[in-house]
C-alpha cells in the first residue's frame, strides 16, 4: 500500500503517542508512580514514530516471514542507534537489557527484538489501515493544518530539549547585563524549561554518571582536531569512503563485466555516496567495538550493511523513480535490493575497515594540523553539499523529462542543458526507470 506524506506524518504521531503510552504505563507499573518516558516534554516517544514510519516505507514489499524479519531488523537498529544517540546527548544509558539473554551492551537483546517484531507486524497489518481510515474522516484542510501544528510544536520541543541536554544554554549571569525585556523573558523561559526537562529526565531515567564516564568526557573535550570519533574525522572518512567505494566498484565492474563504467553517485567527481555514508555510519556505530573479534565485526557488518543497502534502494526509488542496482538475477536476493553474497561482502568490508584501513586513515587524519584541517573540512562540506544538490536536481529533472514535464523554470532549463539524458547515462549507466 502506498501512503501519502500526510498519512505518514499521521502514522508517525499516532505511533509516537502509542509508544509514549506503552513506555509510561510500563514505567508506572515498575516505579508505581507516573513518569514521562519521552525525550520531549509532550506525550510522544518519537523513536516509536520514526521506526513505524521507516517500516511502513521500507517493508511494504515484504510479507510473511520476511515482513517479520525486516521489522525485527529495523526496530533493533532503530533502538540500537537511538540508545547510542541518547547516551551521546545525555552521557547516560536510558535503558539497559544487561539482565536479559543475548543482549549487546544492554542496548538491544533478542527477546525485546522479537517483541518489536510481533508488535510491528500487528501495526503493519491492522494498525496502519485503521489509522489511515481514521485520518480520512478528518476534513482535508483541517487534518493537514493539525499535522503542521503538531510538527512545529514537536520541532520547538525537541530543539529546546536538545539544546539543554547538550549544554548549549547560557547562564543567567550572562543575560543580566542585557537591558532588554525580550532577553529577560528568554532567560526565565530557559531556566524554567531547563529545570523542567532535567527534573523529568532524572525521574524517568535515574542513573549516576560513573567516574569512568566523567573521565572520558573530560578527555574527549580536551582532545584536539579530529581525535577519537569526532565530527571532523567522521566527515573526512566519509569523503575517503566515497572515493574508495567508487574505485572499488569501478575495478569490480572491470574484472567481472570486462568494461569500465562510472559508479559515482554524484555528477562531479568519483564519489559513491552509498559507500561514503556506509563508512561514516559504521565507524560511528561500531567505534566502541573496533577492537572486537573479526567474527563479531563480520556479523555486525553483514546485518548493518544489508539493512543499509536495502533502505538506500527504497529511498532512491521513492525519490527519483529509479533503481540504481538490481540483484534479481543473483541467488538469495530480497526484492532485487540486496542478496546474501553481497551482505557477506559488507561483513568482510567491516573487518577489513576496522582491522586494516581505519587505523591507517585515522592516524593520517590526526596528523593534519588543526589550522589547516578545519578549513579543509569546511571547504569539502561546501563542495559536497553543492555537488549533492546539483546531482539531486539533475536526477529529479531526469525523472520529470521521462514523464514529459516541460522545462519552464530556470533550474529545469539549466539541468536540461548541462545534464541531459546522454550525460546522465554515462554517469549512471546501471540506472533503471521504474514505472
Amino acid at each position: 500500500m502506498t501512503y501519502t506524506f500526510y498519512e505518514l506524518l499521521w502514522l508517525f504521531f499516532a505511533y509516537s503517542f502509542a509508544g509514549w503510552i506503552l513506555e509510561t504505563v510500563a514505567a508506572a507499573v515498575k516505579k508505581r508512580t507516573f513518569v514521562n518516558r519521552g525525550l520531549v516534554n509532550g506525550p510522544l516517544c518519537v523513536t516509536y514514530g520514526a521506526a513505524a514510519a521507516a517500516m511502513t516505507l521500507s517493508c511494504r514489499e515484504l510479507s510473511g516471514f520476511w515482513l517479520f524479519a525486516g521489522i525485527v531488523i529495523l526496530a533493533t537498529l532503530t533502538q540500537w542507534i537511538a540508545g547510542h544517540v541518547l547516551e551521546w546527548l545525555y552521557h547516560e544509558k536510558w535503558w539497559d537489557y544487561s539482565g536479559l539473554p543475548w543482549n549487546l551492551d544492554g542496548y538491544i537483546c533478542v527477546p525485546a527484538s522479537a517483541v518489536w517484531g510481533v508488535l510491528g507486524v500487528l501495526a503493519f497489518r491492522w494498525g496502519n489501515p485503521l489509522l489511515t481510515r481514521l485520518f480520512a474522516l478528518l476534513p482535508g484542510s483541517l487534518g493537514k493544518i493539525l499535522l503542521w501544528i503538531l510538527l512545529l510544536a514537536l520541532a520547538a520541543d525537541m530543539l529546546a530539549t536538545v539544546l539543554i541536554l547538550t549544554g548549549k544554554t547560557r547562564r543567567i549571569e550572562q543575560w543580566q547585563s542585557v537591558d532588554s525585556l525580550f532577553a529577560s523573558l528568554s532567560v526565565r523561559l530557559e531556566l524554567r524549561l531547563s529545570s523542567l526537562v532535567n527534573r523529568r529526565l532524572e525521574r524517568a531515567y535515574p542513573r549516576e554518571r560513573t567516574a569512568g564516564e566523567e573521565k572520558e568526557l573530560k578527555t574527549a573535550s580536551a582532545e584536539g582536531f579530529a581525535a577519537g570519533c569526532s565530527f571532523y574525522k567522521i566527515f573526512l572518512l566519509f569523503v575517503i569512503g566515497c572515493v574508495l567505494g567508487d574505485l572499488t566498484e569501478t575495478v569490480f565492474c572491470r574484472i567481472t563485466a570486462g568494461v569500465w563504467m562510472s559508479r559515482s553517485s554524484l555528477v562531479w567527481g568519483p564519489f559513491s555516496i552509498v559507500w561514503g555514508l556506509a563508512i561514516a555510519l559504521v565507524t560511528v556505530l561500531l567505534y566502541r567495538y573496533k577492537d572486537s573479534s573479526d567474527r563479531f565485526l563480520f556479523l555486525m557488518g553483514t546485518v548493518l550493511g544489508g539493512a543499509y543497502e536495502y533502505l538506500c534502494s527504497v529511498f532512491t526509488e521513492m525519490m527519483f523513480g529509479t533503481v540504481f542496482w538490481d540483484y534479481s538475477k543473483i541467488p538469495f536476493n530480497l526484492g532485487g535490493r540486496i542478496n546474501l553474497l553481497y551482505c557477506f561482502f559488507w561483513g568482510i568490508a567491516a573487518v577489513v575497515w576496522f582491522k586494516g584501513l581505519y587505523p591507517v586513515f585515522s592516524r593520517w587524519i590526526e596528523r593534519i594540523p588543526a589550522k589547516a584541517g578545519k578549513p579543509l573540512v569546511w571547504l569539502l562540506i561546501v563542495f559536497m553539499t553543492v555537488n549533492m544538490a546539483v546531482s539531486f536536481m539533475a536526477l529529479w529533472r531526469s525523472d520529470e523529462r521521462s514523464r514529459g514535464v516541460a522545462a519552464e523554470a530556470y533550474w529545469q532549463q539549466v539541468m536540461d542543458e548541462r545534464f541531459g539524458d546522454d550525460r546522465l547515462v554515462r554517469i549512471y549507466p546501471n540506472a533503471i526507470k521504474v514505472e
